[in-house]
């Protein structure tokens, strides 16, 4: 996969027309970037350049014992090893491309493109002080944003294969959960479920899964708390499992009948329905090309048609070795999202879609599902709920 990783950055630095991406670095177990797992899958101690060039092919320069390790993994044609200097091997690669335009990972507007941490760009400044590379120097992000967000063929085995286990997993929550219980109680039964597959979740435990119950819960990214669940209340839970370095991330709603109900009020179905509806008009209207922000505003404008408030975040982001993952997101063009939302849909992104809203009196409303870009559109890659789950 690694090796599918960096043949495909190759190619994006041509289609790119930038002559080299150099991702510079030390430390990596204790300071790392996030591209270093889709170009190089190990760490290294002292200070390294991992480059990827349009025409010279593949370069690392790293300390004489990390030597080894870089080897093993197969991935670049010319690994040049120091003891003493850094500067001097890097020099003179360098000189020897001179390359027009170098790309380094910082941005203002990606966080997974920002990997070099501050010092080690001063660094980088005081080597090449003096030189016109310092007049070269771009951000990384046009290709870390691609290189992650193009999929290829096995990692979107991988992230199925993913969806199928948290999918599995919401199937047996609902037969464990019943009035009574705590958020925090069914917290626990789906971590131990990852934990007897020998799993881990896609994010971190403590509020993945993140489960909600009725009216005045806590809200998106909170952890499970001691609240019970009761009749009348609907619940919704937020989870997802890395499996085989790649995540799922997914959503499910459910009402607890009470005693004089056979099904959901309408309030509760009115609610439930129009995220589905929103979620399927999203889905209709993705295609290679459109902008995020029109997909995001396709879904929040039908919600608050229906009179429910706009939901507070982006309608979806990018899933992959993160879950989120990737600069394009399908989201409003608020200032806090920079200019991600403004970035064109490209085939092979994985986004999720998923809108919420408040039934009031009851709880929340989400569901939330994963698709692939297609050349035509897009495709489910979670099969969507479509019904309300009853208890």
């Amino acid at each position: 996969m690694l090796r599918e990783k960096v043949d495909q950055a190759i190619e994006i630095l041509k289609e790119k027309n930038i002559d080299m991406w150099l991702t510079f670095l030390r430390e990596s177990e204790a300071s790392y970037d996030p591209c270093l797992n889709l170009i190089l899958g190990t760490n290294i101690t002292w200070q390294s350049a991992f480059i990827i060039t349009r025409n010279e092919g593949t370069i690392a320069i790293v300390g004489s014992l990390d030597y080894e390790r870089v080897r093993l993994t197969g991935l670049y044609d010319d690994i040049r090893k120091y003891v003493g200097s850094f500067r001097e091997e890097f020099m003179k690669v360098l000189y020897r491309i001179n390359p027009n335009k170098i790309a380094i990972n910082t941005s203002i507007n990606d966080y997974m493109s920002d990997g070099l941490t501050h010092g080690m760009y001063e660094l980088l400044m005081e080597y090449t002080a003096g030189t016109e590379f310092q007049k070269r120097f771009i951000s990384s992000e046009e290709i870390i944003s691609a290189l992650r967000g193009r999929k290829t063929k096995t990692e979107i085995e991988r992230i199925k294969s993913a969806i199928q286990v948290t999918e599995n997993i919401y199937a047996e929550v609902s037969d464990f959960m019943q009035p009574g219980k705590r958020e925090i109680d069914v917290a626990n039964f789906i971590l131990e479920r990852v934990r007897d597959l020998g799993l881990e979740t896609a994010w971190e435990e403590i509020s993945c899964p993140a489960v909600f119950t009725g009216p005045d819960t806590a809200g998106a990214h909170a952890d499970p708390t001691e609240r019970v669940i009761q009749k009348g209340h609907v619940l919704n839970i937020d989870f997802g499992v890395k499996k085989d370095e790649y995540c799922s991330d997914i959503q499910r709603t459910w009402y607890f009948l009470r005693d004089d109900e056979a099904s959901a009020p309408d309030a509760v179905m009115r609610g439930f329905n129009t995220i589905i509806e929103s979620v399927q008009l999203a889905k209709e209207a993705i295609r290679p090309g459109k902008l995020g922000w029109e997909i995001d505003k396709i879904a929040r404008d039908y919600i608050v048609s229906k009179g429910y408030p706009e939901y507070p975040h982006a309608l979806g982001h990018q899933v992959g070795r993160s879950t989120h993952d990737g600069a394009g997101l399908l989201g409003p063009t608020w200032e806090r999202y920079g200019n991600v939302p403004y970035l064109p849909i490209e085939v092979g992104q994985v986004y999720t879609i998923e809108p919420r809203l408040p039934i009031d009196g009851y709880g929340v409303a989400t569901v939330e599902e994963m698709i692939v870009v297609t050349e035509e559109g897009c495709e489910w890659l979670s099969h969507p709920q479509k019904e309300i789950f009853l208890i």
